[in-house]
């Protein structure tokens, strides 16, 4: 009798990197600064053999409220995107993605998009491909009140992309508060979700995202990506396992720096499959619909 062959494996070696939080985007030198500490950290992920590295939210910029506020820094307004060096934002970005082609490697980048005036720009991940291009974008859906009402368009759609046979998802910003943008990943069959933060806004929250991203990789068994920003308040970057353990963290010294990891699919995930039973109605056939003891809900 033929057995049917197992499948092969999926493995990839990922970089999770943290960056330094630079707030100010009409300021050429701190982009420029961006743009030089990621490609650093592009060529140490290249030379410990990672296939990919993630990125935090804001990576070339996490621009403030305050400082894009039009009404001044006193006051939280409506933000003025024509203070953006974008010419500066580009050309970083373009020799980040020349980088990429050099070092054959997967790279999934924090920034803001830019839309056609007079549309608020999306904050984003960029995905480039181990050719330097631009694969696909995702966009933050579940923006803050604040990111709403002054500062960007939000997304529209979930977003994957596939790397050595490991498909992943991305979220960006603060949407580990949201469970179902996690969930629609589980149900688009994704491997791991990459999120990118700068962080909670107040230290009174300090550490909440990263709890949560913990939370959300055991209830929906995949690892997830965790990439924040070296000044954010809470934990530093690193990757969850499906079962909501660190499997490695960054230092927590402040200074921009990565974690290496292999993501491996060897061992089977018994819960995953279950679940999907389990939400497709699996109980009902067991269902009592006529026992008194139990529709009696007031007796012992």
């Amino acid at each position: 009798m033929e057995t049917e062959a197992m499948p092969e494996p999926k493995r990839l070696r990922m970089a999770v990197a943290q960056t330094t939080l630079r707030s100010d985007p009409s300021n050429s030198v701190q982009l420029r600064e961006s743009g030089r500490e990621i490609r650093c950290l592009m060529c140490e992920a290249h030379e410990a053999g990672a296939r990919l590295v993630h990125f935090p939210e804001g990576a070339t910029c996490s621009p403030h409220k305050r400082i894009m506020s039009i009404a001044g820094c006193d006051q939280v307004g409506a933000a003025d995107w024509n203070r953006v060096q974008w010419d500066v934002l580009q050309q970083e970005l373009n020799q980040t993605a020349a980088l990429a082609r050099e070092l054959r490697l997967w790279v999934v980048l924090g920034s803001v998009h830019r839309l056609t005036p007079p549309h608020r720009p999306h904050n984003s991940l960029y995905v480039i491909s181990e050719r330097g291009e631009v694969v696909t974008r995702y966009d933050e859906r579940m923006l803050s009140k604040t990111k709403l009402t002054f500062m960007y368009t939000p997304g529209s759609m979930p977003v994957t992309f596939q790397v050595d046979g490991l498909r992943f998802g991305c979220s960006v910003g603060m949407e580990c508060q949201f469970t179902e943008v996690f969930s629609e990943y589980e149900r688009l069959d994704v491997d791991c979700v990459l999120f990118s933060t700068a962080g909670p806004g107040t230290p009174n929250n300090r550490g909440v995202f990263a709890t949560q991203a913990q939370a959300l990789a055991a209830m929906n068994s995949y690892w997830v990506s965790y990439a924040a920003l070296t000044q954010s308040e809470g934990a530093p970057s690193g990757l969850i396992s499906p079962r909501g353990k660190w499997l490695v963290q960054c230092p927590q010294h402040g200074e921009p720096v990565m974690a290496v990891v292999d993501l491996d699919d060897s061992e089977p995930n018994l819960a995953r499959p279950w679940r999907r039973k389990v939400r497709d109605g699996i109980y009902e056939p067991h269902l009592v619909c006529n026992d008194a003891r139990s529709n009696e809900r007031q007796t012992f």
